[in-house]
Parts: C-alpha cells; structure tokens; sequence
C-alpha cells in the first residue's frame, strides 16, 4: 500500500499540545480524504497527548501515516519506564490514568507499543473498512461535513470527549447515582433525547431497579433505544434513551453506556475492596480473641457474639457428645428478649432441622435452612474430626451473600480449631492436676497427741507439674516418717522422679532401715535414673513418743532447715546441712535429734517459702519465723495456714515456685 500522507510534528509538554495534536491529525486525514475516521482518530489522539503531557512531563513527538486503507497515529514521549496497559478490570473508581489506553482498545483497528532508549511511544491503527459512511442528517450540528469546515470537526471531537469525560473536582464529589446522572445528562444533551434512565440489576434477588435518569421518562417505554450495559456478572443493565430517535445516534449511546458501565464496574470494585478489606480486619480481631481462650465454655459463649449482629439476626452452636449426639451449648440473638424463643425451637429442633444438622455434621458440608430458623448450618471442623455445628439465622433485610457464607466459614474453621484447643487444654489440665494429687498423700494421718497439717500451692494451676512435695508415712504403729522436698525443674520428667522419692523412701522406711542408710540407698537410686542432672533437696525425720514428749531424728539434704515453734520461748530453726540426692556419689548425712514437748510445733518447708520476692526484697527465714512466732502454742493447721497466707501476701504476682508446707505439733495436752 502506498503512503498517501505523512507528518511528523515535536510538541512542547504543555497545555496546547493536545490542541496541535488534533491539528496534526485534521489536516493530515484530511489531505487523504479520510474525514470518515477523523471523529476516532482525533479522540484518541487527544487522549494519548494528554497523557503524555500529564504523566510524562516531555515533549511529544506525533506521527501521522494515512495509507491507501487507513491512518497510524504514533504518540511518543522522552521518559523512560513502563506503559499501563489496558486491563480487563477498570482503573480505582472514576480515575482518569488508563482511560486512553481503553479508548484505544475499544475503538483502533491495531494498537501497540514502542520503547527505545530515548521513551516509550503508543501507536494506533484506524481503518476504512471498505466504505466511507454517509453523513448523518441528525448529527450535522455535532459532527459536520469537514471537508467544508475542518474547525467545527475540531469542536465535534471535544464534544465527544466532554461526553465520557467527568472533572476530578467534580467526580470526587459525586455518589454512584450522581455520576450516572451527569454522563446521561450528557448524552441527552449531545443527541437530543427528551429522557433516558439507567437500569441496574445486582444480581442479589432484588430485581432490576432505575439508577439513574433524566429527562422526561414514560410510563410506557415501547419507543426507546436500548443499549446494554457490558457489566461482569452477576451485575447486568441497559441504558434507555426516550424517544429512540435515529439509529445513527446509537454510536454515542454505545460510547456513553461503555463509560457508565466502567463507572458501575469501578464502584463495585471499590466497594468490593472496602469490603474485604473490613472482612479481613474482623477475622484478624475474631482470630486474636479465640486464640486468647484456652476455656471450652468461654469459647463457646464468645463464637455467637462474634457473628451476631454483623452475620445474623441468630447464632447457635451445636457440639458432639461422647455418644456422637448433637446438642446445644451456647447461642444468642440480637433481641435478647427473642432468644427464649428461638431457644426453645433450637433446643428441640423439628424433624426437618434435626436432618440438616445431622446432615452437617456427617458430611461437613454447609446447608440452608429453612423457616422457622431460616439460615445456614456450618460444620465445625478441626484435625480431621467435626466437633459441631454453627447455625447462624440470615439478617432480617437480605439473605446470605456468597461473600457472607466464605466468612462465616472462615470464622467456623477459626472457631472449631480454638475450641479444639481449648479441650486438649482441658484435658492436659485434668492429667496434670490428677498427677500432682498423685504424688502427694490424700490424706494425712490421724495420730493421738500428734497433729499433721499441710498446706500446698502450686506455681501453675496449668498442665505443669510442680515438683515439691511433702508425705506422712506411719511405718510401724506409732512410728511416722515425715519429709518433704523439692526436685529440680518441673513438668512431668519432674514428678517422675518425685514419685520415685516417694516411693524409695517409703519403701525403705518401711525395711526398718535408718535415715542415713535411707538417704544412701536414694541417692543412688536417682543416680541410676536414665534421666541425668535431675537431683532433689529432702528433708527427712522419723517421729515417735516417748511420754508427754514427741522424739524427732532428723537429716537434711541440701533443704531448707526446719523450725521449732516451742510453746514457750523463741523459734529456732535446727538441723545440720547435707548434701542433696542424686548429684554426688557420697553423700553427707547428719542426723538431728530434737525433743517437742507439749504445745511445741515444728514446721518443714520448700524454698518457694523463703525464695518469694517482693522487688528485690526475699521473704527469707527472719519472714518464716516473724510470720509465726505470734503464734505459739497453736494447732499446726493454724500455724501452716498462716505461714501460706503470710507468705501469699508478700507479693502481688503469682508464685513462681511451689509452696510446700508441712507441720506437727504436739498436741498431747491440747
């Protein structure tokens, strides 16, 4: 094909180029007899040089090729970087960046892109399609003969532009419906329509409902042209033009329902955006508050707050029993005062509800519900296995929305994996707690003339186990073995070896064997334990009568000494120091032999007693001895439970080690 006319024009970067542009093109097309594409041709080459003036900043180069069957128009710019290419998605709401780029797609036969090293260009191709169009009679106002006056194509092609063009001080002011209004205001004008309307259907079961119009709109809309709005489902809608007028028009009604549908299109995303981006924030809340639950019931009190009112009118949850039966455990309504109701109907549900939620529950699949609990049914699923179902009542002015079912899913799945958790809590919580009573004794002996009390505070009321413990053994008739200790570390390797000290020694207690040989025969024991470095501080003494007064033996491994309480007279704290169980080979034992007349106590204890701070401040031994002086003479529960009390208050924190506390008193006279 040959070249029929050819120009090549640099532009300055300022607000004229557009105009020179378009002045390029006319005359261009016009020397080649091309006055059939000079509407497109100048439309689109305004876009393009204003883009480049905008978003580029250089000159501009325009180039214009009219051949035998069409027109090239090439718009090259001097700043490197990439082009934004048209995408099947419009730009963020109404923004003016990408538009030239649609229009282009929409409208050229061919478009492309260049780049070399000095900028980055767009070219487009408009075609004759083998035919010069005839002039509109209606139109002659807006687009007339150029070959006469090229001037007035000049005005037509900015009348095009005004048409899909809306200003950003005034688009940023305007709702949905008020944009829609002003470009179909702007399509009357230009055409000459008497009316139009916009009609939209959301695709949500509403029905098909007026956007926007203007104008007079009839009853009766038999004369009207319609054009289809390209919406991506489930939107869909048409534009209406009042009366039909000439098929000629329908060109600018089809570039006027193009733009209108990218505004529909762009508000929707934002809205889409807006709306999940809110979702998100509501999981991530709902996620954090889960997690913080390791309760069975306050998970399942706090899973229907979380989805009512936000996801319905209703919440109830239903769990499985050991039995695999379904029954309601917590439930809530935005109507405080209709919950009883709906209770009573959730409660005991009718065949046909009873069904779904079995079927929930067998398939893990979500289910509608029908009236009287109108909704959906959720299956909740953690590690493989249903744990119950949500139900959730549908708000009052809409049903669920795809939307609305992915989220409340999300929150299901969330819901079942904390409630999960939480039971296994429990569960380690029933172990650990069943444990700890374990290696202590249920019960301490009752003795004539001899009272025992013990008191007990563990460091964790978790799923750890502590590793202080304190024992009353009577070996023989009116013969006791009384100790208490504490095993390094905590957790169950801890309490294993704390059982097996307890054991040991009652075992050997009950041989006959004396205290040294007891102790020797422990330590090596733990030595031979597979699990190295775990040691244990004892406190150990044999106790008997002799008359009126209680005959204490005594020895101390690496523990704590005792205190004698007399009844009379100051405390004291006795015993000689020895070398813990399970470190050494050898050990050191020294027995103490002490005498408890009437009314004397004498009182053992773990370091969580003496080692309890307050800031840098220790409770210590002068705490031990201060806490129960006061009360000499006094039964031993009376005494230990002070000591606990005293020692509890010392701090405002919780206590980071065991208390163990174990007390006799001679009682002979009391």
């Amino acid at each position: 094909m040959s070249v029929k006319a050819r120009r090549r024009l640099r532009l300055p970067a300022d607000h004229q180029s557009p105009a020179a542009a378009r002045a390029l093109v006319r005359e261009v097309l016009v020397a080649a007899g091309f006055t059939d594409l000079l509407d497109e041709a100048m439309l689109l080459t305004t876009e393009l040089s204003t883009n480049g003036v905008v978003h580029a900043g250089t000159d501009l180069d325009v180039e214009v090729v009219a051949d035998d069957d069409g027109v090239t128009v090439t718009v090259t710019d001097f700043r490197g970087g990439t082009l934004e290419a048209p995408s099947s998605e419009p730009p963020d709401e109404m923004a003016e960046h990408g538009r030239g780029l649609l229009l282009v797609d929409r409208f050229a036969s061919a478009w492309g892109t260049t780049h070399d090293a000095t900028g980055k260009g767009v070219w487009f191709r408009l075609e004759r399609r083998g035919h010069v169009p005839p002039p509109l009679p209606e139109a002659t106002a807006l687009v007339p003969d150029t070959s006469v006056d090229p001037d007035l194509a000049v005005a037509a092609a900015e009348r095009v532009a005004w048409l899909v063009s809306v200003p950003d001080e005034l688009r940023t002011r305007l709702t949905l419906p008020q944009l829609i209004a002003e470009l179909l205001q702007r399509l009357c004008e230009i055409v000459g329509a008497t009316g139009g309307a916009v009609w939209l259907d959301e695709g949500d079961g509403a029905g098909e409902s007026r956007l926007a119009s203007c104008g007079r709109v009839p009853l009766v809309r038999d004369d009207a042209m319609v054009v289809p709005l390209h919406l991506a489902r489930p939107l869909s809608g048409r534009l209406e033009l009042y009366p039909a007028g000439a098929s000629a028009l329908r060109t600018l009604a089809v570039l006027s329902a193009d733009r209108m549908a990218l505004t529909i299109e762009a508000d929707r995303l934002r809205a889409a955006d807006v709306r999940r981006r809110s979702w998100l924030t509501f999981l991530a809340e709902a996620s954090e508050l889960l997690a913080q639950s390791l309760n069975v019931d306050l998970t399942l009190a706090l899973v229907p707050q979380l989805m009512v009112p936000r996801l319905g009118d209703w919440c109830a949850v239903y769990v499985l029993d050991e039995w695999g039966k379904l029954g309601l455990a917590a439930g809530t309504h935005r109507d405080e005062s209709q919950w009883p109701v709906m209770k009573r109907l959730l409660s005991g549900p009718d065949a046909e509800l009873a069904e779904r939620l079995k079927e929930t529950a067998e398939l893990g699949l979500t289910v509608a519900l029908s009236r009287p609990v109108e909704g959906i049914a959720v299956p909740l699923a953690a590690r493989g296995k249903i744990l119950g179902v949500l139900t959730l009542g549908r708000p009052a002015d809409r049903l669920h929305a795809p939307d609305d079912v992915t989220v409340v899913e999300d929150i299901a799945r969330r819901a079942a994996l904390a409630l999960d958790n939480a039971r296994i809590h429990a569960e380690r919580q029933r172990v650990a707690q069943a444990f700890q009573q374990a290696l202590l004794p249920a019960a301490l002996p009752q003795a004539p003339g001899i009272e025992f009390a013990a008191e007990y505070v563990p460091a964790s009321t978790g799923t750890d186990v502590g590793g202080d413990f304190y024992d009353v053994l009577e070996v023989e008739p009116g013969r006791y073995l009384v100790s208490a200790g504490d095993v390094c570390g905590k957790g169950a390797q801890a309490a294993a070896v704390t059982g097996v000290v307890r054991d040991v020694l009652r075992a050997l207690a009950r041989d006959g064997l004396p205290l040294p040989r007891i102790i020797e025969l422990l330590n090596r024991t733990l030595l031979e334990q597979p699990d190295e470095g775990r040691y244990a501080t004892l406190i150990t003494a044999m106790v008997w009568r002799e008359g009126p007064d209680l005959c204490v033996e005594m020895c101390l491994s690496g523990h704590e000494r005792a205190l004698h309480l007399p009844r009379v007279g100051e405390c004291e704290f006795v015993g000689v120091e020895g070398t813990a169980v399970g470190l050494l080979e050898q050990v050191k034992v020294t027995v103490t032999s002490l005498r408890l007349a009437p009314g004397d106590s004498l009182l053992f204890y773990t370091d969580g007693v003496t080692e309890r701070r307050n800031g840098d401040v220790m409770f210590g031994l002068r705490g031990v001895c201060r806490a129960v002086t006061p009360l000499a003479g006094h039964p031993a529960s009376v005494v230990a439970a002070r000591l606990r009390t005293t020692v509890l208050n010392f701090s405002d924190e919780q206590p980071k080690d065991d208390i163990a506390i174990l007390g006799m008193h001679n009682s002979i006279e009391d």
